[in-house]
């Protein structure tokens, strides 16, 4: 008797009667599952409000710039040339570990406002700065949220003036952004993103936009850009060694042609005269003639190995993963809205019903 009455006895300070707990939610069932199915229709109501969103992620694994540039034949001809190729290999500055940087940037957000795309539901087509400012969407929530502060932003553009010659031009310059350009830049950099892997130094480029087409077409884009601006680094020194290469082959050339008909013409009109004199001033032509074709020869070699010396500089990039239009959103996951608005109301109400209501009852009675 005594052991049936311990067993039935109530849980001592500070432990907790599973029992009682599992009485109480049982009691309170159908408010669980009341407010388990308004959880749910929130769910449905959020998943549903949400814009679809689609992501395009491409990879690129670039060339590592390093060790000494492989010319092959033209090392001879540089040592010919009398030029140290090792001295012309520099570090590279542009790390692969920069490049999420230079993708956002407001430079390089500014170069996608006039890219061209093509929308998939309806095939128009339009600049990504006219796309971001007025085809993308957003929940219902969030315009609610937001019309006070347009409003005030209304209210107070009325007393501010407005540049009107600056957005006459239609040209984007970054150093100085309009409010609009600014928005459509803070929008792009949220949406496009870049990452590298540091053991690998494969780079990721994804771009996230509610049309498949769109973030495709982006995407693309924003490699080639990437591309461009690497590349445009890396030759930039050599491109302009090529233009001073090129300038003085120029003007070796002109003295060579110049020296070689003086000398032409010089002996032909001279072919009869057998004076000491003449011959010295044939062989002192003859002379300015082979030292400027030395000079000729030598630039010539040197512009090749400068022609040489911008192709070595531009890098390689394979194409681990293209861009390719995606057939199923990303994101917003409907079944994971639905299963955490249905746990929390359920929770929200279990919590209610063991706590809530014991709570609101000791308030109700100190009240009193």
């Amino acid at each position: 008797m005594e052991e049936m009455n311990r067993a039935t006895a109530p849980a001592g300070d500070g432990e907790i009667d599973l029992a009682e707990l599992a009485r109480k939610l049982w009691a309170g069932r159908r408010r669980i599952v009341r407010w388990c199915v308004a959880g749910a229709l929130a769910g449905l109501v959020i998943g549903f409000s949400i814009p679809k969103e689609y992501t395009v992620t491409v990879k690129l694994a670039p060339e590592v710039q390093g060790g000494k540039p492989s010319l092959g034949g033209l090392g001879s001809l540089a040592s010919m040339a009398g030029i140290n190729m090792g001295s012309m290999n520099s570090a590279d500055a542009m790390s692969p570990e920069l490049y999420p940087d230079i993708v956002q940037s407001v430079p390089f957000m500014t170069e996608l406002f006039g890219v061209e795309v093509r929308l998939a539901r309806d095939e128009r087509r339009m600049p990504v700065s006219e796309y971001v400012s007025e085809e993308l969407r957003s929940p219902w929530w969030s315009a609610v949220a937001a019309a006070p502060f347009k409003a005030l932003g209304w209210f107070t553009g009325l007393f501010r003036a407005e540049d009107d010659e600056r957005r006459g031009t239609g040209v984007t310059d970054p150093f100085r952004l309009t409010r609009e350009e600014n928005e459509t830049v803070g929008s792009l950099q949220e949406r496009i993103a870049a990452s590298v892997d540091k053991k690998t130094m494969v780079v990721s480029l994804a771009v996230t936009m509610q049309d498949p087409l769109v973030a495709a077409t982006l995407t693309d884009t924003v490699m080639r850009n990437l591309q461009n601006h690497i590349t445009q680094y890396r030759t930039d020194k050599a491109r302009h060694d090529l233009e001073f290469t090129q300038r003085l082959f120029d003007e070796a050339q002109g003295k060579y042609y110049a020296a070689q008909q003086r000398y032409a013409q010089y002996v032909d009109q001279n072919q009869a005269l057998s004076r000491k004199s003449f011959r010295t001033e044939q062989e002192r032509l003859q002379n300015e003639m082979s030292l400027a074709y030395s000079l000729y020869n030598q630039t010539a070699q040197q512009l090749q190995l400068a022609r040489a010396k911008v192709q070595e500089s531009t890098p390689v990039y394979a194409v681990v993963q293209p861009a390719t239009v995606p057939l199923k959103p990303s994101k917003p996951s409907k079944i994971m809205i639905l299963v955490g608005c249905v746990f929390l109301a359920g929770a929200a109400a279990a919590a209610w019903t063991l706590f809530g209501e014991e709570i609101a009852e000791t308030f109700r009675k100190q009240e009193r």
